[in-house]
């Protein structure tokens, strides 16, 4: 049965109440939604690159929810409890921060940044800070350090295993949820949710080519399976 439809993902109930089927769309949304078509195989590259990262993610110590991909597009999780607090790390400036600091893209920060979106459709996922979160009982305080430490701990081992195969890991949203008691890291890890540029020619390989017009869509999106795969 399925109990919700996101923008890029449907999630189903299974026998086990701590058990969900995720299941990858091709629909793609940009700008909160104004902007909407479709990227053929998306939901594939998408599910397919998640397993990759979160066997990698695990393997270094980071838990997750993922349990097994079953097939194409459908992906058997640990069903979490998601904390409404988005956490996005940056390795370099582009996107809403250039914006909304007048930077220019692609300028390296000093250390990795971790920034905190309020997970709100209607709000538009507000930038927020931690205290903010602690504040109205989206988190405590505990779970933010936590939830800190392991989204370094993935900027970290995701970095690395990206720079040895020619791409630069620019930023990422990471989103958590708590699991009998233990945050474990959810969601998706993929070219909708990191901004992923070739090392050497700095041409970029994720979601930016649909957000931006620039064209050749699905080949960044299959060209970073090629990478990640061998």
């Amino acid at each position: 049965e399925m109990f919700y439809e996101g923008k890029a993902k449907k999630l189903y109930s299974t026998s086990d109440p701590d058990l969900l089927i995720t299941y990858f769309k091709d629909d793609a949304t940009a700008f909160d939604g104004t902007k909407r078509d479709t990227i053929a195989d998306k939901g594939v590259v998408n599910n397919r690159m998640s397993e990759l990262f979160f066997k990698l993610l695990e393997k270094n110590g980071v838990k997750t929810h993922f349990v097994r991909r079953l097939n194409d597009r459908e992906m058997l999780c640990k069903r979490l409890h998601i904390i409404p607090v988005e956490t996005v790390v940056r390795n370099l400036v582009a996107g809403s921060m250039a914006k909304r600091l007048g930077r220019e893209e692609g300028e390296p920060l000093p250390h990795p940044i971790v920034e905190y979106y309020y997970k709100s459709d209607a709000l538009h996922d507000p930038l927020i800070l931690g205290e903010h979160a602690i504040a109205f009982g989206w988190a405590t305080a505990a779970e933010l350090k936590q939830i800190d430490a392991m989204a370094l701990k993935v900027d970290g081992i995701l970095s690395k295993f990206l720079d040895e195969r020619g791409v630069i890991l620019i930023d990422f949203k990471l989103e958590f949820g708590r699991y009998h008691g233990e945050v474990l890291l959810g969601d998706e890890i993929c070219p909708d949710t990191c901004r992923f540029w070739d090392k050497a020619t700095r041409q970029k390989l994720d979601k930016d080519r649909f957000r931006h017009d620039l064209g050749g869509v699905e080949e960044a999106y299959h060209e970073m399976l090629r990478r990640v795969e061998n």
